[in-house]
């Protein structure tokens, strides 16, 4: 309407040369007004629950920044996790997860049922995330959640956790059973080579911020959006 009533205010023999001016000025006023309106939306609230390579992690803070620029709206990343805990843990913490009413959660749970001296069976896993992922939707419907792989072990963390890609493996089946969404940060670390992975990963469980951030924001970002955001 404002572009209308510019546009018939000027005098019809004019009407040509202005035609650039007034096309100009109206991308303006409309680019100005999007970018407004785009402040203006509710934060997209996503809460990352998990162990320690969430606790730890430090790629929050990236994540909130990276998605927001490519959704060009505000992002909050809360966390609720802990170090060496397990699926048991989570379990009885979902009224925090819920509390936040989050439209995305972030799910990484296997990493110390894999552990040999907690004494998570696999079965005891998988049943524990499947509770988890059910009782999350029956209470948070539209909230989307994405179960996440995170990086390799190695060293003494490593040979405590033989078994570790059946847990996720184990996981990722409740997921799919469900249409979970899943995403694997394995292969990014895998692209590292074995010199750069040890330097990322220097205790062999728990990566470097920054290297974590440039990991597995990326993907993460790429997946919720649904298209890669170039910086």
């Amino acid at each position: 309407m404002i572009c209308l009533r510019l546009w018939r205010a000027v005098p019809t023999e004019r009407r040509l040369a202005w035609a650039r001016v007034l096309f100009l000025a109206c991308l303006v006023i409309f680019s100005s007004t999007g970018k407004s309106d785009a402040e203006n939306l509710p934060p997209v609230k996503i809460v990352a629950f998990g162990t320690s390579l969430t606790a730890r992690g430090g790629w929050q803070a990236g994540l909130e920044a990276k998605l927001a620029a490519c959704l060009q709206r505000p992002v909050r990343v809360e966390s609720v996790a802990k170090s060496g805990e397990t699926s048991a843990w989570a379990l009885t913490q979902l009224d925090r997860v819920v509390a936040e009413e989050p439209d995305i959660i972030l799910i990484e749970l296997y990493a110390n049922d894999a552990t040999v001296h907690r004494f998570v069976s696999l079965a005891q896993s998988q049943r524990n995330i499947g509770e988890i992922l059910d009782r999350l939707h029956r209470r948070l419907p539209r909230a989307r959640i994405i179960l996440m792989a995170m990086n390799p072990f190695s060293g003494l963390r490593g040979l405590i956790r033989p078994f570790v890609g059946s847990y996720i493996s184990a996981h990722q089946a409740e997921a799919r059973k469900r249409g979970v969404e899943f995403v694997d940060h394995r292969p990014g670390w895998e692209r590292l080579s074995p010199d750069d992975q040890a330097a990322a990963i220097p205790d062999g469980a728990h990566p470097r911020p920054e290297v974590a951030t440039r990991i597995i924001v990326p993907a993460l970002v790429g997946h919720i959006a649904g298209r890669d955001c170039v910086d």
